[in-house]
């Protein structure tokens, strides 16, 4: 099975750095760093604690890990992975001079080697489940520490794993410390391998966001630019096709309703904002890109909707606006981060399919400060119902907000975890 896997892997990474080099021609930032995919980069002086982070939703997560590690280890470095370039710039505009950041490698065993031999991490922090066998060897066999930090297994993953034979097994069974998000990810990971003494309960970490300190200003500063007397719901995290058009079908409906409520669309991908803005353009859509500043007063007060072209503010526009939908629900992606409008107490509307974040989804969902819709019309019309409803939207938001903060903790939990491995070298 290791040979098949090897096989695949060396098989793959041409197809895959295709695929990024192409995706390169539209956004520049595919092709930024492109040697760290095979392990190259610069030597660190020190060895980091190294985090892994997949992705923005991640990266999120991750950050309030790194400023708690630069807290109790100063002098201590951290090294921030991923594997997008939307994640690598999130990481940077979020944790500044607290981390190193850098591309994965792909799970080559000479990328790994080279990564490995460059960084020399002191441990190894995973955020959520990312299972790469070579990886995971390399570290067992020079003795790096491995944590899998929020970890989380379906019934359907560790099926899917053990049909894959031991080479999975093997992957969690030596040595790998597990921090896994509940009891039932704990008992799948026990069965998939994982020693039993190596497996904690710590929560997941996502709930220990930290809101920005100056959020509520930022947030009313917003409001007052583009929507002072207007409603205004967000669009957050979209994909293009059925899911954006659910969404603009939505608005039309909403603008019925409220004749001057303001969409702010913020698209998941930077590398659709212009591909998004000429869509809008086609649709007849009066509309203003965030990323155009300063707009005409006009051409502003006049925009159905405001495209938000710009990484690193969609929080601050949850905080400003009344009702929140979270995409990659409707399209059949799996669901981006509801804790976030959640935090700063919006009612947030979902679209049925939320398997990267379940739990967070049936937590939202029965506490009430959640709504799932299928499509443009149901989303049109809980929208424009929360928007004649302030009571009603006040307690769904209180709801979300409580529900978060009843959950923090794993932080805690899992730091403990970690300064034991750390004392313990």
């Amino acid at each position: 099975m290791r040979l098949l896997y090897l096989a695949a892997m060396y098989l793959a990474a041409p197809v895959v750095s295709a695929m990024l080099a192409l995706r390169g021609l539209r956004d520049r930032s595919y092709w930024r760093n492109f040697g760290e995919r095979f392990g190259f980069g610069p030597r660190l002086a020190h060895s980091p604690v190294w985090v892994h982070a997949v992705s923005v939703g991640e990266v999120q997560a991750a950050a309030a890990l790194v400023r708690a590690l630069r807290s109790r280890h100063p002098q201590t470095p951290v090294l921030v992975t991923t594997f997008t370039p939307t994640g690598a710039a999130r990481a940077r505009g979020l944790l500044g001079e607290l981390a190193d950041v850098r591309f994965l490698p792909f799970d080559l065993p000479g990328s790994v080697r080279r990564f490995l031999d460059r960084t020399r991490p002191r441990i190894a922090v995973i955020i959520e489940t990312e299972l790469w066998p070579n990886l995971y060897r390399q570290c067992r066999r020079r003795r790096i520490p491995l944590v899998i930090a929020s970890a989380r297994l379906s019934r359907r993953s560790i099926d899917r794993y053990r049909r894959l034979g031991a080479l999975f097994t093997e992957t969690v069974a030596s040595g790998v410390v597990i921090a896994a998000q509940g009891e039932g990810d704990a008992e799948r990971f026990r069965a998939l391998g994982a020693a039993v003494e190596r497996t904690h309960i710590t929560g997941n970490l996502k709930f220990d966001l930290t809101l920005p300190l100056d959020i509520g200003e930022r947030s009313r500063a917003l409001r007052e630019r583009y929507a002072a007397r207007r409603a205004v719901w967000v669009a957050g995290s979209t994909h293009g096709g059925a899911e954006e058009e659910a969404v603009l079908e939505a608005h039309r409906h909403v603008r019925a309703v409220h004749s001057g409520a303001l969409l702010v669309l913020a698209p998941r991908h930077p590398a659709r904002f212009g591909e998004v803005a000429s869509w809008l353009e086609r649709q007849g859509v009066a509309f203003t890109r965030r990323s155009q500043r300063p707009e005409p007063d006009a051409a502003r007060d006049a925009s159905d909707v405001l495209l938000l072209d710009t990484l690193g503010e969609l929080l601050y526009f949850y905080a400003a606006a009344d009702v929140a939908f979270v995409g990659g629900s409707i399209a059949p992606i799996g669901g981006h981060n509801l804790l976030e409008p959640a935090s700063v107490g919006l009612p947030v509307l979902t679209g049925p399919h939320n398997s990267n974040g379940a739990d967070i989804a049936r937590l939202l969902l029965d506490c009430g400060s959640a709504q799932i819709v299928h499509n443009g019309t149901e989303l049109g019309a809980r929208v424009a119902d929360l928007l004649s409803d302030q009571p009603r939207r006040m307690e769904m938001g209180n709801r979300g907000r409580e529900a978060v903060d009843r959950n923090r903790g794993a932080l805690e939990k899992l730091m403990d975890l970690i300064d034991s491995l750390l004392h313990s070298e």
